[in-house]
């Protein structure tokens, strides 16, 4: 059977912890004479994820490593969230929709939201663009409101590489997004 990817996490134990690093690509230069710097930021922005699973029985242990090997080292792709961000701290609730193509950088304009509802999101919710094969995980970076209409403007982590659809729906629980490996499997006895 072909390999379809992004790939599920085995479902056969839970993670023991995990720690979801933000990554800039950001360039620094400094003179060895007056020690002035020229920092330049990069336009690439992604998740790195630090996974930790329990001890486990060689029957359970079998599906990680199979789920790993499948990934084919930095090939494969695979679904990933946080799973104690899986809960929106802000209000989140609403139909929320993207308003409006061309979009791009770290603001997302949105509608859809219940009307006038103070801290709608919350600094820190995570909201998840596309799914399957186009899932992509962003970090609300400030509180925000929904006004009269249901509209609501967040500033995200990372930015928009490419513009979501005019109406794309917004995902605000359970989210997830697409990784890539670039970790050593090891097994242990």
């Amino acid at each position: 059977m072909p390999i379809s990817y992004p790939l599920s996490l085995p479902t056969t134990s839970s993670i023991a912890r995990i720690r979801l690093t933000a990554n800039d690509i950001v360039g620094i230069s400094q003179s060895p004479f007056t020690a002035a710097q020229q920092v330049y930021k990069y336009p690439g922005q992604f998740w790195e994820a630090d996974v930790t699973l329990p001890p486990m029985k060689r029957a359970d242990a079998e599906y990680w490593v199979a789920f790993l090997l499948k990934l084919n080292g930095p090939f494969g792709t695979f679904l990933l969230g946080d799973p104690l961000g899986a809960t929106a701290r802000g209000v989140a609730t609403g139909t929320p929709l993207v308003n409006g193509g061309s979009q791009v950088g770290n603001e997302l304009v949105t509608d859809g939201w219940t009307v006038s509802q103070t801290g709608i999101l919350r600094a820190g919710d995570y909201i998840q663009l596309g799914s399957g094969a186009t899932a992509q995980l962003y970090k609300i970076l400030d509180d925000a409101n929904s006004d009269g209409s249901g509209n609501a403007t967040f500033t995200i982590w990372p930015s928009l590489r490419s513009s979501p659809a005019n109406n794309a729906a917004i995902t605000v629980t359970s989210t997830a997004g697409q990784l890539q490996t670039h970790l050593t499997c090891g097994v242990g006895h």
